[in-house]
């Protein structure tokens, strides 16, 4: 399908902006990378062959007995004795990091946590747990929470906005003395006295992230909404008996949606952070979960290990300075004042 000749002018000011547009690219790769985090840092082999059989333990649970082994237990695959009976008759694939987020490694040359080595390429966390595994793991979930957290609380802020703007009046004077009560919650201190009550998972983060973060675009889509609603088109509309939910999502809402995107990279970014913060103070995901706040506790705790720290920082940096990147030229790509040279 072909572009308009509006979106067409979009996408050419968006590539223009090079450093955002490379960003883009480097951010899709490095989140598709995370995706596959099994297939990449994993204590299990991709693949078994042994008798002429082939096993997957990546993706199926197979017992010792499988092998040659004497128990019905899982099989440990680092194990020597394992290998051994595998290679008898066969041979193992393992993925280029064999270690999971949660593997500890028993094999240590120093005691934990260890500078980095060939076997653990960015070293050990105080646990013995390989700093490599959890970056991947960690970068996953932080990039998925942000994300359905974006996401989820961009509807509910477009929604809101969008009802307050058209209809106006009482509604919107209410909306907005609500809106000025809820946002002076303290959110942290909510946290702490909510994680001593219940014990906080990905889930529950997330839906007590979103009662607060959905009004980051609702005065964005207010404004807009306030502005169009006296249009002559949208006046025209209304006269010729157009229901308010078509004139709100069909001739108004496009025009919010411009600045609604613009702020999405910023507000993703924002999310992220905030998990970072609350893993760091130890009130976000619950013990033993890859998270990059947790390596940067790490970090601060072990300054004779300056390699957790190190590593944490440059991957978040990285991440957001990309996410900022991508901001800055979908902002440039929305901005009408905005020509190709």
């Amino acid at each position: 399908m072909a572009l308009s000749p509006l979106n067409q002018r979009r996408l050419s000011n968006f590539r223009a902006n090079r450093r955002g547009f490379w960003s883009l690219w480097i951010f899709l790769f490095l989140f598709t990378i995370s995706l596959f985090a099994e297939l990449i840092a994993n204590d299990k082999p991709l693949l078994v062959v042994n008798q002429d059989r082939w096993f997957m333990p990546v993706w199926f649970t197979y017992a010792e007995t499988e092998f040659g082994g004497d128990l019905e237990l899982e099989a440990d695959y680092r194990d020597p004795y394992i290998i051994e009976l595998i290679e008898q008759d066969g041979w193992i694939l393992w993925p280029p990091v064999r270690y999971s987020y949660d593997t500890i490694n028993f094999a240590t040359p120093t005691p934990a946590p260890s500078p980095p080595t060939t076997e653990n390429w960015l070293g050990t966390d105080d646990q013995a747990r390989d700093v490599v595994a959890r970056l991947i793991y960690g970068f996953r979930i932080s990039v998925l929470f942000g994300l359905v957290l974006t996401i989820a609380s961009s509807i509910i802020g477009v929604l809101a906005g969008a009802v307050q703007g058209y209809f106006g009046g009482w509604l919107d004077l209410i909306f907005q003395r609500f809106i000025e009560i809820w946002n002076g919650l303290p959110v942290l201190y909510l946290l702490i006295i909510l994680a001593s009550v219940v014990k906080p998972n990905f889930w529950w983060l997330l839906g007590l992230m979103l009662l607060f973060s959905w009004m980051a675009l609702v005065g964005v889509v207010r404004a807009e909404f306030l502005r169009a609603r006296n249009f002559d088109y949208v006046r025209a509309a209304r006269a010729l008996g157009v229901s308010d939910m078509q004139i709100i999502f069909r001739h108004t809402l496009p025009n919010a949606m411009v600045a609604t995107l613009t702020f999405l990279p910023f507000i993703l970014s924002g999310s992220i952070t905030t998990l970072t913060s609350l893993d760091f103070l130890g009130f976000g995901l619950p013990p033993g979960s890859p998270s990059l706040g947790e390596l940067l506790a790490q970090g601060k705790a072990n300054l004779q290990a300056p390699w957790l720290g190190i590593t944490s920082f440059l991957v978040l940096a990285v991440m957001l300075s990309l996410l900022v990147f991508i901001g800055e030229a979908i902002r440039d790509a929305f901005d009408p004042r905005k020509t190709l040279q």
